[in-house]
């Protein structure tokens, strides 16, 4: 099963996800891709948060910042939860030499469909950055537009999506397990 989260910073996406892979699993072994690099303490206390949020729920961390799908070889019959599709966009699309590279959201959906396509069960959790009216630079609306193919191409190919807000469940498709 593919399971698709999206919304708002703190929303409680990623406890909702965690609670979702944990029932998915079952006995089989949970993995959590961390896509997160850290840049400042804010990000290094984020993630220790994170890492606190799900101890003693059985997860494996996988530390990955592009999320290649042959992290999957070999764990196919497993449940994998990747935490989170927004901080992956950036690391491919803003790289460490300071290169830019706009036409990554392709290539990442592709990227990411195979991964689902080769595991049990997923659930991927992507910040809905999409609300406002704001008009930012032309490398942010690139960075929005190819969030927003990624989050469609997820949201189609899975069988759950839910979006978060005010830390409540908006079930769109499917339902909640």
């Amino acid at each position: 099963m593919i399971v698709f989260i999206s919304g708002g910073s703190k929303s409680g996406k990623s406890s909702l996800a965690e609670d979702l892979a944990v029932k998915l699993a079952g006995d089989a072994t949970r993995w959590y891709i961390a896509t997160m690099v850290p840049h400042d303490e804010e990000d290094r206390q984020r993630i220790r948060k994170h890492i606190a949020s799900r101890s003693g729920k059985g997860f494996i961390t996988l530390e990955s910042a592009d999320a290649d799908p042959s992290i999957a070889i070999g764990r196919e019959k497993d449940t994998f939860l990747l935490d989170s599709v927004t901080a992956l966009l950036s690391n491919r699309m803003f790289r460490n030499d300071y290169s830019v590279d706009p036409e990554c959201g392709k290539k990442t959906t592709e990227a990411l469909l195979q991964l689902a396509g080769r595991v049990n069960n997923i659930v991927f959790v992507s910040d809905y950055i999409y609300a406002d009216a704001e008009n930012y630079g032309e490398l942010t609306e690139e960075y929005r537009r190819n969030l927003a193919l990624i989050d469609q191409a997820l949201a189609n190919a899975a069988g759950l999506v839910i979006e978060m807000t005010g830390s409540f469940p908006i079930v769109h498709k499917g339902e909640l397990l």
